[in-house]
């Protein structure tokens, strides 16, 4: 077990163990993490993992916390960097499909997430917390009813592109989230793409 010398002097002990707990379930799920890969991930004594952290239930519950944390940081800083509903619309599909939410990596761990998230009422607390941010960011520009619409197309479109054979493409993405923001006496006509993630007018 490691001592308190020996915390003192790996102060970053800690947070590597969070990290690298993330990773795992990243690559091999909730279901198959185990203390002993998340100490070789993280390159620390297996005791080590155990002195931080009272069960593996706690450790992923603070994995999955450092997630949302962070996910929730960037979302809210790119609907911060918009002035008006046009720039917000921008940021929503900025982050759908750019680097914020559609990386392979965001949605592996999210699915992971929401399955332990309905297990265990802690994380879903600050899921919940989570979607309330989100929502709030999106008030700044449009209407709750639709802040929350938008809030659950970020996921649901990347899960979606995530498997699915013909991917929306960011074109495409934008007229949906167009379609949901703007109010119908404001919105002009959409073209009519072809070929895949074809959106009909």
């Amino acid at each position: 077990m490691t001592t308190g010398k020996g915390r003192q002097n790996d102060p970053t002990r800690r947070q590597r163990i969070v990290d690298a707990t993330l990773e795992v379930i990243a690559a091999y799920g909730v279901a198959a993490t185990t203390h002993r890969r998340i100490a070789g991930e993280a390159g620390v004594p297996l005791g080590s993992v155990t002195y931080y952290f009272e069960s593996l239930e706690a450790l992923i519950g603070a994995a999955f916390l450092q997630l949302a944390a962070q996910s929730s940081a960037l979302f809210s800083a790119r609907l911060e960097a918009a002035e008006d509903r046009s720039g917000a619309i921008d940021a929503v599909v900025d982050i759908i499909a750019g680097t914020i939410w559609a990386k392979p990596r965001t949605l592996l761990l999210s699915y992971e997430l929401y399955a332990f998230a309905a297990r265990h009422p802690a994380v879903s607390a600050v899921m919940q917390q989570w979607m309330d941010t989100s929502r709030s960011a999106l008030e700044r520009f449009f209407d709750p009813l639709t802040a929350r619409a938008l809030d659950a197309l970020v996921e649901g479109i990347g899960i979606h592109n995530s498997i699915d054979r013909a991917p929306l493409d960011r074109e495409a993405i934008r007229i949906i989230v167009e379609r949901i923001a703007v109010p119908k006496e404001e919105g002009a006509s959409s073209p009519n793409f072809g070929g895949s993630g074809t959106i009909p007018p």
